[in-house]
């Protein structure tokens, strides 16, 4: 706790003062935070609360029940929409995305949620910005940390937006009045200033702040992925450099932290652990958003990532051969199996690409027994399976659950319906598990099944040293673009790369999603690397060469999904007779209506593929 900033806990006092008593609306999002008051930032103090503000922003992206990162990854090749229980969802997203659609909501998806809250983190950044003057510093380089914190945010917030939506306005100083006269501006020039900023942020950002700051690291990270986008390829190299090289961060190859003597486990256990990610001796985190349950004003149920991740196999779905119910959830129970993996309803569903095929080879330590979880690592623990009067159900009883198969479907899942796309595939145990001591102990539905508090990654070395294999593979530099994957391949204990010639972006994208669960925002990565595929005219590995004319019809990022991902390429249906379906123009998201309704003096421009795109008008072109 001695390396959590304590002003995090004073921010959430502070923010009633700093808040204005009326409503400004930007008439970019529906639900628009107060304006703070620029009179209360007056002091180092308030400045650095209003930084804790947005770090606290950050952190709900990868939080709570139906948490916005699964939209990330359900626009994807790593995962699907697994609740099956309802239409609603985002399946079938050719049907379900559309401009006036529910576009921030559990039952949904949550890309409304993204616009919104990106462009309120947008305004938070621009009036630290727009009132970097008003305190009194003890120096010009005290100044320039706050200064450099804050581009930060709003460069990490616009990189999401310009790979989220595309073209979207750019807004450079705080707001004093409403405005409806916002206009598009390119994604090209947005990416530029953003890299400006981060330079700026480079040399003035530290490495010697707290936990849940803003660091040097985590503003060359951020730099390295804007280079990339931007095509600058060697920068994007140097900017990498600056973490791998810069002496501060380090690879974690040797056991740490709470969990080091627990010999059945290993350093990818101890990285992930939550009480290991904010340590001193743990190198790796460039970037952290810090979860606790003692932290006044966060919430009892923390992350409910296990909620989110784990499949719903205690729904009494699950029978043995015979029929008879093979899994109580019982917390009490003699294997609590609730207790020991969590109580998941399976939203985030894997997608086979994701849970077996990249999965090469046997020595992994991410896909190991106990580290990775199979439906058949699960046992049979219904008590009553112990004194049936089946001699080959009692035999069942602590053992592994048997393989489905097409001759026990019927009787081993209710209904004779095998839902196995909510109910049974494999999740990173390793990852997603938190158990915890949560002050709602008596709610056996709260603790631990769902999660609970936790701090979380947000930018961490291993995808520093991919970012720079990319980098490199742009380049043609293969040799050195193996030589950082097999670094992360190393840490992992995988098969080292041998051939540098079969090194391709789908090599890098393949280590991605073995390392980077629930971490990278999987959807933003792909339409980065679709649109430099477009910039560049290199062909892709598929032999394809992309154009920018032609982004929404014909991109890398929706092929690669039809290659990888079995559910839209197959169009699977659920059990509600929903097929699961995408088109090329998601590669781009809609801005949602309300935006552009209230917008009447201005344009806010739509994508192709989505009502509205016929009225755009030429996006800016240059800096406001």
């Amino acid at each position: 706790m001695k390396n959590i900033n304590k002003n995090i806990l004073f921010f959430l006092g502070f923010l009633s003062l700093v808040v204005a008593a009326g409503c400004k609306k930007t008439y970019l999002d529906s639900e628009q935070l107060s304006a703070y008051a620029p009179e209360n930032l007056n002091n180092l103090v308030a400045m650095k609360a209003a930084l804790n503000g947005l770090g606290a922003a950050t952190r709900r992206e990868f939080f709570g029940d139906s948490a916005p990162m699964l939209t990330e990854s359900i626009f994807s090749d790593v995962a699907v929409e697994g609740t099956t229980d309802k239409n609603t969802p985002a399946q079938d997203l050719i049907s379900r995305i559309t401009p006036d659609a529910n576009l921030n909501s559990d039952d949904y998806n949550k890309i409304g949620w993204y616009w919104d809250n990106e462009f309120v983190a947008v305004r938070q950044a621009n009036t630290i910005i727009s009132n970097i003057d008003r305190p009194t510093y003890s120096s010009e380089a005290e100044k320039n940390l706050i200064l450099g914190s804050a581009l930060f945010y709003r460069a990490y917030n616009y990189y999401r937006l310009v790979h989220q939506f595309g073209d979207v306005p750019l807004l450079l100083q705080d707001l004093e009045s409403p405005k409806a006269d916002f206009y598009s501006t390119k994604r090209e020039v947005i990416l530029a200033k953003l890299k400006t900023d981060l330079e700026f942020g480079q040399t003035w950002v530290t490495d010697g702040g707290n936990k849940g700051e803003v660091s040097k690291g985590a503003v060359s990270h951020l730099l390295t992925k804007v280079n990339l986008a931007l095509g600058k390829f060697d920068d994007a190299i140097a900017s990498a450099n600056n973490v791998i090289n810069g002496g501060k961060y380090g690879m974690m190859t040797a056991r740490f932290g709470s969990t080091a003597s627990d010999a059945s486990k290993n350093v990818i256990w101890d990285l992930h652990r939550m009480d290991n990610k904010a340590i001193a001796a743990n190198r790796e985190a460039l970037f952290l958003v810090i979860d606790r349950e003692n932290f006044v004003g966060f919430t009892a149920n923390g992350s409910q990532l296990m909620r989110n991740t784990v499949p719903a196999w205690h729904f009494a779905n699950v029978k043995t051969p015979s029929g008879a119910t093979a899994i109580v959830d019982a917390v009490s129970a003699e294997i609590p199996l609730t207790r020991m993996y969590g109580r998941g309803i399976g939203r985030y569903r894997g997608t086979p690409y994701s849970t077996k095929y990249i999965w090469t080879d046997n020595t992994d330590y991410r896909h190991a027994k106990g580290m990775w979880m199979d439906m058949t690592d699960l046992v049979y623990n219904n008590p009553a399976l112990k004194n049936s009067s089946n001699a080959a159900d009692r035999a069942l009883y602590g053992q592994p659950l048997q393989p489905y198969s097409a001759s026990n479907l019927a009787q081993r899942f209710t209904n004779g319906a095998l839902d196995t796309i909510r109910h049974w595939f494999g999740w990173p145990h390793y990852k997603v598990f938190i158990n915890s001591t949560n002050a709602l102990a008596n709610d056996p539905y709260w603790t631990p099944p769902r999660g609970t508090n936790t701090d979380w990654y947000v930018f961490r070395l291993a995808e520093t040293y991919l970012l720079r294999a990319e980098a490199y593979y742009w380049k043609g530099d293969l040799g050195l673009a193996m030589a950082d994957i097999n670094v992360v391949r190393a840490r992992a204990n995988a098969t080292l790369l041998t051939n540098a010639s079969a090194v391709t972006i789908g090599t890098i994208l393949d280590e991605r999603a073995r390392e980077l669960y629930w971490e990278e925002p999987r959807k933003t990565e792909l339409t980065r690397i679709a649109y430099i595929f477009a910039q560049t005219g290199k062909a892709a590995y598929n032999g394809k060469v992309y154009t920018t004319a032609a982004f929404s019809d014909n991109n890398f990022m929706y092929d690669r999904i039809m290659e990888k991902n079995d559910f839209y390429k197959n169009q699977v249906p659920t059990l509600q007779g929903v097929n699961y379906k995408i088109a090329p123009y998601h590669v781009l998201w809609p801005v949602p209506a309300s935006a552009q309704r209230f917008n009447t003096d201005g344009r806010i421009n739509q994508n192709k593929g989505y009502a509205g795109y016929e009225l755009n008008v030429p996006a800016l072109d240059k800096l406001p």
